[in-house]
């Protein structure tokens, strides 16, 4: 029996279809990890304290990362309403710790209450209040698994600065809402905000340090990840 043939498409056709169809491709992305009661929780308290939350396709991200490394210490820069923190300690070891650093206290008090939520210990978290850029440098060099980055844009440069020193070798930092900072140049009508300039600093400085393996997932407001690589001395 004589195979069936496929129908011709011409490579401009099939080009359109896969750029028409890109949206509908990002929106799947998003809607196929899911939030169960706890995450769900997290959110609708976050939502009414205005207190942002990753999605959850950025969440199964980082959990994804945090199990893919084993990592049983972590760093989180923005601690929000819990969520994030969740997702991270949904990948970690069971006996791995979570430090989490947020300039507002009243968002650690809604994290704590979802951490609970969750299942999680209160062993499993170390909730630091401070502005990150003065707790950072008082935490250990070299002896972190993972470093998350959620917190005030303008500050990436200096978070990156401090992530590199608190990663061991092997270890990831992720930053959110990279895709924040549009890939258009420049003009005088449209200059870029201080916040945007220091997304794409931190975007260069990635891309361009050879002692980190970078990735940019397009995920919820865009995640940039990096490896420090084993054979790097310093990043």
């Amino acid at each position: 029996m004589e195979p069936a043939r496929r129908p011709h498409i011409h490579p401009h056709h099939a080009r359109e279809a896969i750029i028409a169809s890109r949206d509908e491709t990002l929106a799947y992305i998003e809607q196929y990890a899911t939030e169960d009661a706890p995450l769900s929780s997290a959110r609708e308290a976050g939502q009414h304290a205005h207190v942002p939350c990753v999605s959850a396709a950025s969440g199964a991200a980082l959990r994804f990362l945090a199990a893919a490394i084993g990592a049983r210490s972590a760093v989180e820069v923005g601690t929000g309403c819990g969520s994030s923190g969740i997702w991270l300690l949904r990948g970690m070891p069971a006996d791995a710790i979570l430090t989490s650093v947020d300039v507002e206290p009243e968002y650690q008090e809604i994290a704590k209450d979802a951490y609970r939520r969750a299942g999680f210990t209160t062993n499993r978290t170390r909730l630091i209040q401070g502005r990150a850029l003065d707790v950072l440098p008082r935490l250990t060099d070299a002896a972190y698994d993972m470093v998350f980055i959620d917190a005030a844009r303008t500050e990436y440069p200096g978070y990156l600065t401090e992530s590199l020193r608190l990663l061991r070798p092997g270890g990831i930092v992720v930053f959110n809402n990279a895709l924040e900072a549009a890939p258009l140049s420049d003009s005088p009508l449209s200059a870029s905000d201080a916040a945007t300039a220091a997304i794409r600093e931190v975007g260069r400085l990635i891309r361009e340090n050879e002692a980190l393996i970078p990735l940019l997932l397009p995920v919820g407001e865009g995640l940039l990840a990096a490896i420090r690589s084993h054979d790097a001395e310093e990043a």
